[in-house]
């Protein structure tokens, strides 16, 4: 499968995706109250909202937020979730802008499913001069039970046409791809990593939030989760996963041409 279609497959089961998807870590929000500064109540666009993951906690401080989601299905989830949100159903790759602008357009964990040809200047031209257009990404890396996920790396090798090769990098090693942010005006990147602990089955659960999971066939995917369930079984029945959190944010002084 390719993007077009990988990014579907999310909505497939949404109340999964929403019980089981990491949230974000609280600085993240300190950081861009931050970057967005003093002032009226902020202006968010929320490209890629899922069900919510990282829209509640904007509500929670008192933002104003509109989010597009491809999803009908995480869409009725986040509506029903957060009433004050208006969640737009739209791929936001065709989407026609609004008139109106805001003090920050963000993107969690969802940026990369935009076309790359058009995602900054149109996420940026959504952004009033001055305002801030911020892309978080989570990253999978190495750390928690290190041993765990080497002897689990080897079910994919058994399972999976294409198994990872290297293992998970460190934290410090994931680099900051700011490039392509960088003609809108001066870039910051933070960092956040942190850990989270998981039974077997919130494990197994969670991989099957993930799109490349639930694109294997029956018969690979019963495979993988049965040679990984054994292992996590083995070990005491709990595997802790190590997660970075990374925030690219751009102060968008200059107006990009928005495309598409």
């Amino acid at each position: 499968m390719g993007r077009l279609e990988l990014r579907k497959t999310f909505g497939e089961d949404a109340e999964l995706y929403d019980r089981v998807r990491p949230t974000y870590p609280p600085g993240l929000y300190d950081e861009l109250a931050g970057l967005l500064g003093d002032g009226e109540r902020p202006r968010v666009l929320e490209i890629g909202c899922g069900t919510g993951q990282a829209t509640g906690p904007m509500v929670e401080r008192g933002w104003s937020v509109k989010a597009v989601e491809l999803s009908a299905e995480l869409s009725r989830v986040a509506r029903a979730k957060l009433p004050e949100v208006e969640v737009i159903t739209a791929d936001f790759d065709s989407w026609p802008l609004p008139a109106e602008k805001f003090d920050l357009v963000i993107s969690a964990t969802a940026f990369h499913w935009l076309d790359p040809a058009t995602r900054v200047a149109k996420s940026a031209a959504a952004v009033r001069p001055g305002g801030v257009l911020a892309v978080v990404s989570t990253h999978h890396v190495a750390g928690g039970s290190e041993q765990l996920f080497a002897d689990v790396q080897e079910c994919y090798n058994r399972f999976t046409d294409d198994p990872e090769k290297g293992g998970l990098p460190r934290a410090d090693d994931v680099p900051a791809e700011t490039g392509e942010f960088e003609a809108l005006g001066p870039v910051e990147v933070r960092r956040f990593a942190w850990e989270q602990v998981y039974t077997t089955a919130e494990y197994l659960d969670l991989l099957s939030s993930y799109s490349g999971h639930r694109a294997l066939t029956t018969q690979a995917r019963d495979g993988l989760y049965g040679c990984i369930s054994a292992l996590i079984e083995a070990a005491g029945g709990s595997i802790t996963k190590s997660y970075l959190t990374q925030l690219i944010a751009a102060n968008c002084l200059n107006q990009p041409l928005a495309s598409g």
